[in-house]
């Protein structure tokens, strides 16, 4: 995906798929994810007793952490400035250090208030397919005509 082009508004049919974006959540991007967002440290996120103690059997992917990494798949698509709404679900804690895929079908094309909108639904799955965070978003797209 880094490195293709942004796609055309003309160019979308409902259906086509976007991504995947395989990734992951290791330790240490965990921990980094925390300093940079300001949360103190030990906590569920990054700690094994902190993370039991609040009845979660490992810690987890920040939310929050794993909503960006869903937008990377729309921006890495359709450009840095494209999301419109981002309206996710959280189904189950995320593990670190497995294997992530997030991917999105679309789901709908409109015109509104002079933008080329883009309706998806968009999944974040282990690579034995099940599903972590799922929802909806809404992309820009440029269109041919300028």
């Amino acid at each position: 995906m880094a490195g293709s082009k942004t796609p055309y508004f003309e160019d979308i049919e409902l259906g086509d798929e976007i991504g995947p974006l395989d990734t992951s959540a290791p330790d240490a991007g965990v921990v980094d994810f925390c300093s940079v967002w300001g949360n103190p440290m030990p906590n569920r996120f990054t700690d094994q007793v902190t993370a039991e103690s609040v009845r979660l059997p490992f810690p987890i992917v920040p939310g929050i952490m794993s909503m960006a990494m869903m937008a990377q798949l729309l921006t890495n698509w359709a450009g840095p400035n494209a999301i419109r709404d981002l309206d996710l679900v959280f189904r189950q804690s995320i593990p670190h250090n497995q294997p992530l895929k997030v991917t999105a079908t679309i789901t709908d094309t409109r015109q509104e208030n002079g933008e080329n909108l883009v309706e998806c639904d968009i999944l974040m799955t282990s690579a034995s397919g099940d599903r972590y965070v799922g929802g909806k978003a809404i992309v820009a797209l440029p269109s041919k005509a300028g």
